[in-house]
């Protein structure tokens, strides 16, 4: 049996601290969450390699170096409401579960969902509450939130989710253009969202979140 809380340990000891992320919160979070419980079985010896996972067609586990850089730069507080898109099979919400005072995890795959809601109840994250339904829908009625974390890709952030961020909430977004990839946070004052760049990273972009083509004659 591989020793995985070893395995962990290495993680935030090569990929985590050398990103410079050194909040207690995050670090305390990724050493305590068993990341290998969250990915499919047949990736079990992937779970802690630094690279996105695959958890299905078009979707990831984001690596762990691009979830504690996003995590680091929301600076999600002890009492914060955080909407969670994209969740999978539910490691990026245990871990902020570690972190917030609550999570909603937004999962449209219905047996990644049910997954998910499984091994949240297993290993004791009794903060997040799993909500099944599309990404780019959100889960207003659990809202307004805090901060907002999107665990994939995006191109444009519907307005759906941005009208669920609390005024001074704070959301944290993968840009994807072409191949290449901006982390940004976005910060929602008086109604409106001002963004700043983070870091550089890549990922799918998740369906519902694609620019739509607009044709003009």
């Amino acid at each position: 049996m591989p020793d995985y809380s070893a395995r962990r340990t290495m993680m935030v000891d090569t990929q985590v601290r050398p990103s410079d992320v050194t909040k207690f919160p995050i670090i305390d979070a990724m050493l305590s969450v068993p990341r290998e419980a969250f990915v499919p079985a047949d990736k079990l010896e992937a779970a802690y390699v630094g690279e996105n996972l695959e958890l299905a067609p078009g979707r990831v586990l984001l690596e762990p170096r691009t979830l504690a850089k996003m995590l680091d730069a929301i600076d999600i507080q002890r009492e914060d409401l955080v909407l969670d898109i994209g969740s999978g099979l539910g490691y990026s919400s245990a871990v902020i579960g570690h972190i917030a005072q609550a999570v909603v995890a937004v999962e449209s795959d219905e047996a990644m969902a049910e997954e998910a809601q499984q091994l949240l109840m297993e290993h004791g994250a009794d903060g997040v509450a799993l909500h099944q339904g599309a990404l780019s829908e959100g889960a207003a009625e659990f809202g307004p939130y805090d901060a907002i974390c999107i665990q994939g890709g995006v191109e444009v952030v519907p307005d759906a989710l941005l009208d669920q961020l609390k005024d001074e909430g704070r959301i944290i977004c993968l840009f994807m253009e072409g191949s290449l990839g901006v982390v940004r946070m976005g910060h929602k004052q008086n109604g409106a969202v001002s963004w700043r760049f983070a870091f550089n990273a890549a990922a799918p972009v998740l369906s519902g979140f694609e620019k739509q083509d607009v044709f003009t004659l």
